[in-house]
């Protein structure tokens, strides 16, 4: 006889068949939020690409933000677009005081820094918790379901035991159909735990790539504010 997987699932007890259920949930889920980040990082990647083109050929901030605009997912968009509102605020409050004290000292200069700063890293954790969303049901995943489909396995050697005690006969033929159905779950688990695990691992080495690029973005970007402040002292 040939071996035949949905033959198996389809004469499954109900435990067995809502364990292989459970299973095919998570797989779709699985395998949904790997093809849209995919999607969502090869286009963040793109758009973060040309956005740089734009920012380092820009000759005022106010042409960069322009740009920015352009590119909603890319996170180093998001970031400058962030610190350059926040530079706009920071700036209109130095100049109401600078009409009321003077001209604004060093000190504070590099205090309003401060709030630039704050603001950037802000950016820099919301964009990270965007891309990093749904992550964590792959790793859980790839960690509950090998678990479920165990549960299906025992519970399926378990229903096997007791038609072996019903039958008086612990043949082969009467032992093999039910212990081989109940390992289905089992090889049923795995087979969605490994694709979860696998993109898990993917996602998550890309977006702490991700991230440095952030930190080295934000790292420019103050420094080109600093030293624009720093000249007009």
């Amino acid at each position: 006889m040939q071996l035949s997987i949905s033959s198996m699932i389809m004469h499954a007890g109900p435990m067995g068949q809502m364990v292989m259920l459970t299973l095919l949930i998570f797989s779709l889920a699985s395998w949904s939020i790997v093809f849209m980040k995919i999607r969502l990082f090869k286009k963040a990647g793109r758009e973060t690409n040309e956005f740089l083109d734009a920012f380092w050929s820009s000759k005022t901030l106010s042409d960069a933000a322009a740009s920015a605009e352009h590119y909603p997912l890319s996170p180093e968009a998001a970031i400058f677009t962030s610190g350059f509102t926040e530079l706009q605020k920071i700036n209109k409050s130095r100049n109401r005081k600078e009409g009321k004290i003077g001209t604004e000292t060093l000190e504070m200069q590099l205090a309003t820094m401060d709030n630039l700063k704050r603001a950037i890293r802000r950016a820099e954790s919301q964009e990270i918790n965007a891309l990093g969303k749904s992550l964590p049901f792959l790793a859980t995943t790839g960690s509950a379901a090998p678990f479920i489909g165990l549960f299906g396995t025992v519970w399926g050697i378990m229903a096997s035991f007791h038609d072996i005690g019903m039958r008086g006969s612990a043949s082969l033929a009467v032992v093999a159909p039910g212990i081989s159905e109940a390992l289905v779950a089992t090889a049923a688990g795995l087979a969605v735990a490994i694709p979860a695990v696998i993109a898990y691992n993917f996602f998550s080495n890309k977006l702490t790539e991700i991230e440095n690029e952030m930190e080295n973005f934000s790292t420019d970007f103050l420094n080109l504010v600093e030293r624009d402040m720093l000249s007009k002292v």
